[in-house]
């Protein structure tokens, strides 16, 4: 049996499906690991790193034509999916929203279609959880690049010369990436405020030293999930309220609100941006889903009097290695659950939870 892995496109994607060290957990199953060649050389990981642990190269159109199973961070390109043969399993964040009608005409072929986003939450996939991973990253990451563009210092400093105040961050949506941004900021001396729709998030971004911000009488929009769920007209605009004027005194926002599937709910209104200092940084991890600021553009800096707005469409490809490193390991826990180690082969049961909720269907 065979895993194998392509290339991504690296004008779009730095990160990597399987690292060597991982590969030798393939080994363990029996499975042998096809690359192509400089898989991974613009992480400064050579082939022969990956050939030390018993991976081989070939072309890519082999690669596609032999695998049992191929391993991806992105969907294929349209060439690379119509090579695809019956039975063959495809794994990665393959975005069915987005990808729909690329991935029914494929499944429709008997391919099998794992996409790892749509992981349930619960603790037997928690190995696996790719956004988890991921946004943990994302969450470091803005907090390092807003602060890089803050033309001030972070933490209060007292000097003979007089006080500086600590810059005040206010961390949009406190998920697994809000939940990071507010760490890393307290970390570096910020005064920390949060908000977020569900309620449950009061006690984790607490136990942080945040300050979490809710909306009176407000509601837990949480789905079973755990996901955030859309808000009703009458909180969006108690929220707004509460925001316009937090948003006067803070000197950086860290956006992270996300639902699955749709595009991010817009929560910094532009004359909420108006409002707020000039020097001030938006950094907008939504950007890739239209934005949480209206004025979000990805991957464009947006000077809104003074106000500089901001959000990559993949931020972690400033980060690839450490990236690459989680998204590596949370593959292969998924690998290892689709294998059964009696038959020697990838069985697709779909009483599991795990497989039936991230198979395209």
């Amino acid at each position: 049996m065979i895993i194998g892995s392509i290339s991504e496109n690296l004008d779009i994607e730095q990160r990597v499906a399987i690292t060597p060290d991982i590969i030798k957990k393939y080994k363990s199953l029996g499975l042998d690991v096809h690359l192509t060649k400089n898989y991974a050389a613009h992480l400064g990981i050579s082939d022969k790193e990956y050939e030390a642990q018993g991976a081989n190269f070939f072309a890519e159109e082999e690669i596609i034509s032999n695998s049992n199973v191929i391993l991806q961070m992105n969907i294929l390109s349209d060439l690379n999916l119509n090579k695809l043969k019956e039975k063959q399993i495809l794994i990665g964040v393959l975005n069915p929203y987005s990808n729909e009608k690329k991935l029914k005409e494929i499944t429709s072929k008997n391919i099998n279609c794992f996409s790892l986003e749509l992981l349930p939450r619960i603790t037997r996939a928690q190995s696996m959880d790719i956004l988890s991973s991921q946004a943990n990253l994302a969450g470091y990451k803005a907090v390092l690049d807003s602060f890089a563009y803050f033309q001030k210092a972070i933490p209060m400093m007292m000097t003979a010369a007089g006080t500086i105040s600590a810059a005040k961050v206010l961390v949009v949506g406190a998920g697994v990436a809000g939940l990071q941004a507010i760490a890393t900021a307290k970390r570096m001396g910020a005064i920390v405020f949060a908000t977020d729709v569900r309620l449950a998030s009061k006690e984790q971004v607490e136990s942080l030293g945040g300050k979490f911000l809710s909306v009176e009488g407000a509601e837990n929009l949480e789905t079973e999930g755990g996901y955030a769920k859309e808000a009703s007209d009458d909180f969006k605009k108690k929220q707004e309220e509460l925001l316009k004027e937090t948003l006067k005194k803070i000197d950086i926002v860290i956006c992270t609100a996300l639902i699955p599937g749709k595009k991010a709910p817009i929560i910094i209104k532009k004359d909420m941006i108006d409002v707020m200092t000039s020097g001030s940084v938006i950094y907008d991890l939504a950007a890739i889903q239209g934005g949480n600021s209206e004025l979000t553009k990805a991957d464009e800096i947006i000077d809104a009097n003074g106000v500089k707005i901001m959000g990559k469409t993949n931020i972690l490809n400033k980060l690839p290695v450490s990236a690459s490193s989680l998204y590596a390991k949370n593959v292969f826990n998924f690998v290892n659950n689709l294998f059964d180690k009696e038959k020697k082969s990838f069985e697709i049961n779909l009483e599991d939870e795990i497989i039936n909720k991230t198979k395209v269907k």
